[in-house]
């Protein structure tokens, strides 16, 4: 039987912002710089994520200086040949391991309206279930790649992807996961940029401003 985990071990987070996908539904390229009111969709997420952490980087592969304008630092993946979001969850977890955090927690970078409470509310999720990772979720939809990440499993998860794991959930049950729920309201707070149909709602809503949880 998987032990508890004292809720004191949640001590430090860092923020990481995985940027490493490949975009191909929007054509390729950096989704996160796609403009959206005028400014990117990267610094919209970061705008939000920024004040909820002590520390900020962006997981992203390729030319780090394109990232220069953000002041953040840039985490490649270590895993050669795109094995998909779990290959940025590594790299955070390396990075905040080496800096001293107890926690990583990640968001998408198509994601402009996250919740700016994402943090708060996965640790309390973490902590009431005595669990160490936690994953959002929004009207009954689940969202494993937003979640919060113990830096010490960094090496397990290293081990699960040099033996083919690919699938967030398939790595994360292993260790028990908590589910932080987000109402959706007028807006999914996980709304994400996929298609460039999604880049005219995404504007279409930030005009009419509407409230995100």
């Amino acid at each position: 039987m998987r032990a508890k985990v004292p809720v004191r071990m949640i001590e430090r987070i860092a923020g990481v912002i995985l940027a490493g996908g490949l975009a191909r539904r929007m054509g390729g390229g950096d989704k996160g710089e796609l403009l959206l009111g005028g400014k990117s969709i990267l610094a919209h997420v970061i705008e939000r994520l920024r004040p909820q952490v002590e520390t900020l980087a962006i997981n992203a592969n390729g030319d780090p200086e394109r990232f220069n304008a953000y002041g953040l630092p840039v985490l490649p993946d270590s895993i050669e040949g795109s094995p998909g979001p779990l290959a940025g969850v590594l790299a955070g977890l390396d990075w905040g391991r080496s800096l001293g955090f107890s926690h990583i927690v990640t968001a998408a970078t198509d994601t402009p309206f996250l919740p700016r409470d994402l943090a708060a509310r996965l640790k309390r999720a973490a902590e009431a279930a005595s669990v160490e990772l936690a994953a959002a979720a929004s009207g009954g939809r689940a969202h494993p790649v937003i979640g919060l990440w113990p830096c010490r499993l960094a090496d397990d998860l290293r081990q699960a992807l040099g033996q083919g794991t690919r699938k967030v959930d398939e790595w994360t049950v292993r260790h028990g996961v908590a589910v932080a729920e987000f109402g959706q309201g007028a807006l999914d707070p996980f709304f994400n940029v996929n298609r460039p149909d999604d880049l005219q709602e995404a504007e279409a809503l930030l005009r009419r401003s509407v409230p995100c949880r």
